[in-house]
This record gives C-alpha cells, structure tokens and sequence, in this order.
C-alpha cells in the first residue's frame, strides 16, 4: 500500500498508531484540534472532510519507511491480499496485545525508538490485534518475533485504554519458557533486556503502568 484512496476515523487511527503519536501529539502534527482526533476514535467509520484528507496524505507521506511499514500492517489483512474485490468487515478498534514475560525476579522489556518525542521508550512486548485473533495468541507471537523469547501465557491481567497511545491495551501475564533475550526488530526497537521486577519502575514510571501488572509482579507503586 503506498496510497490510501480515502481516509476513514479507522485508517487516521492506523496512522496515529504507526506513527506512535499521543493523541495531542498527533493533532499538533497535523495542526488540528486533539477533539478531531479524538472523534476518530469514537467514530472510526467516518469519512474526513476533503481539507483533512489532504493533511493525512501529507502525514503519510512524510511518515519514515518504518512508520509506512507499521501502517500497512495495521490496515492490511494478515493473510489477505488487499484488493477492491474483498471489500470491507465492520470497522474494528485498534487493539494492542501486551506481553508481560516473566521469569523469576525477572520481567522483560524492550526499548522502542521514540519517533515522535512522545516519551515512550522503555515498554513490554506488544504487537497488534487484527480482527479474529486472539490477544493472548498475538502476545506470545509479538514476544518471539521482538525478542526472540519463548513464553506461554499465565493469564490475562486485564485492559484498558491505553493512556498514551489511546488505543485498546489488552494485557497477558506470560511465563518465560526458553531462548536468549535480543534484539530481533531492529527497525522498531532500541535493545531487549531482562530486568529485576524490583527495578522495573526505573525504567518505565509507575503511573503508566497498568495496575494489575504492578500486583502480579508484586511491584509497589
């Protein structure tokens, strides 16, 4: 995909998401109003007017190469071919699946490259949620493919609106099976690590972190 025929709340959302951009800093980006971007969320099967078509080309445009691969992962099919022929489900939310791995005292993260000047660097692994799968599948999936770690998952710890990104988080606690932590995407992320449970609040800060994952690893707040 290197064009898109027209806009919906859906696909500025893909866009928002691939770009990694707070929903205030999204609408900074495209100088609009943070309301319009928020009613994309609430309304993902609207149709921007003609003006706004015009911003989020430009945006797309000049997103990096990265970017443009996240987005095409976003709106694309995962197994389908993106064609007139095979038309359109109901729209979908955005949904993300978070991997919480732990083994032992040790809980993984993975630092992503901050395009946006968002602030978020330090994070779980975490991968998107295309209609019909399930999280806790993507989960495992996302970790592999990230970090080249194994794992399998425990339980589901819960979700939420994520408080940065403003997409639907979807949270699995998952327990560390086999391999040797690293760096798999280098496009997308900085380096991989194990960190101790105890130490994790020095790398991402406690109030954005989803409280039931500071319960299950036993981390105060």
């Amino acid at each position: 995909m290197e064009f898109v025929n027209e806009w919906t709340g859906r696909t500025a959302c893909a866009l928002q998401a691939a770009l990694r951009m707070t929903n205030e800093g999204f609408a900074k980006h495209l100088k609009v109003a943070v309301r319009t971007v928020a009613s994309w969320h609430a309304s993902p099967d609207v149709t921007p007017r003609s003006a706004m078509q015009e911003l989020l080309d430009a945006a797309f445009e000049g997103a990096s190469d990265a970017a443009k691969a996240r987005f095409r992962r976003l709106v694309e099919p995962e197994d389908t071919p993106a064609t007139p022929e095979t038309g359109g489900g109901p729209v979908q939310a955005l949904r993300v699946a978070i991997a919480v791995v732990v083994d032992d005292a040790r809980v993984l993260i993975v630092c992503r490259r901050d395009e946006d000047g968002s602030g978020i660097l330090w994070q779980f692994p975490a991968g998107m949620v295309k209609p019909g799968q399930a999280p806790e599948n993507v989960a495992i999936k996302e970790t592999l493919a990230e970090t080249g770690v194994h794992c399998a998952v425990v339980r589901k710890l819960g979700s939420r609106l994520h408080p940065i990104t403003h997409v639907h988080a979807e949270y699995v606690l998952c327990e560390y099976l086999t391999g040797e932590a690293q760096n798999m995407d280098v496009l997308e992320n900085v380096n991989v690590v194990w960190t101790e449970k105890t130490k994790l609040t020095k790398f991402i800060p406690a109030d954005r972190i989803f409280p039931p994952i500071l319960e299950a690893l036993e981390v105060s707040e």
